[in-house]
This record gives structure tokens, sequence and C-alpha cells, in this order.
């Protein structure tokens, strides 16, 4: 037979094990949740660091659009003569992944269009490489950049043909056509 003390003694003992376990478990997944953060912003760093080296070749991590706020460059005004006004310079980039863009429409890499920021949808935009002098002409279909210092993401087909898809980006004029 079993004294009242032993069973309350084995009660208590259950309760610490059950609570030992808890305890173990919600470390477990704080661990989990930890590493997943911390290999995100690896990654986010990674892909920093690859957009801005011009050496190297364009990585997926590239690719990975980031919400940062921009301060936007004034469009010249339309009493301005001439038929192209020009909207900006800055550093270009291009993206590839996306199903929809801002205007609803489905996104295409091997149309030339582009996202940017303010620009009304279908805005005809000439993006000139200022190094090379290429320049492409593209359609506003989307939001974007969405990395501080950028003015326009091209899509994959419009950076190919600035010759751009191996640095990931590159500084670029933009003047409105239409």
């Amino acid at each position: 037979m079993c004294s009242k003390a032993s069973l309350v003694q084995a009660t208590r003992a259950r309760k610490a094990v059950r609570l030992l376990a808890v305890v173990a478990a919600g470390a477990s997944l704080a661990a989990c949740a930890q590493s997943s953060v911390v290999s995100q912003k690896s990654e986010l760093r990674a892909s920093r660091v690859a957009s801005l080296d011009n050496d190297r070749t364009a990585s997926p991590a590239i690719k990975r659009r980031v919400a940062a706020v921009r301060k936007h460059v004034r469009l010249a005004s339309r009493k301005d003569t001439g038929d192209a006004k020009t909207a900006s310079h800055g550093v270009a980039s291009f993206y590839t992944e996306g199903t929809k863009t801002a205007s609803g429409e489905k996104f295409n890499t091997m149309e030339m269009t582009a996202a940017h920021p303010t620009l009304p949808f279908g805005t005809k935009l000439r993006v000139t490489d200022v190094a090379s002098g290429k320049s492409v002409t593209v359609r506003v279909n989307d939001r974007g950049p969405f990395v501080q210092g950028r003015v326009v993401d091209v899509s994959y087909s419009a950076a190919n043909a600035l010759g751009m898809v191996g640095k990931g980006v590159t500084n670029v004029k933009l003047d409105v056509v239409q």
C-alpha cells in the first residue's frame, strides 16, 4: 500500500516532468522560428551584396523583391518643349518573379515591360544604359522597385537587351516617350 505522502510526491514528480516537457517543446519551437528568421536575414543580406557587385552573375537571390521607402524624383513639367521628358536618372534592376502585375495583367518576362513607382500604367519609357548607350522602350505595367535608390525595374527581356543580366543592376536615364 502506498502512503499519502508517496502519492503526493508521485503527483508532484509527474507535474514536474510535464512542465519540463512543455518548456522543452517551447524552446524547440522558438529555436526553429529563430533559425528561419536568421536564414531570411542572411538571404536578404546576400541579395543586397550580390545586387551591388557588378562582377557577379545573376543569382536567384537578386530576383527577390524587398520593400523599402524611396524618395521619388519628380517628372519634368508638361510645359517643357520637346517630345521626350526626362523622368529620372538612377539605378535600374530587373525581375523575373511574379504572376500578376499591379495593373492586373499577367506578368511575362519576355515582354518589354517595367515597374515604376508613380508613372501611370501604359506609359512608354525609354530606358538608356548610361555606360553603354544601349536603350530600350518599355511599357509601365507594374509598381516598384521596392529597393531604396532604384528608379525602375525592367523585365528580363528588357534587361537582356540592355546587357545588364550578368550585372544585375546598371545606371540608367529614363525618358518618357508617350
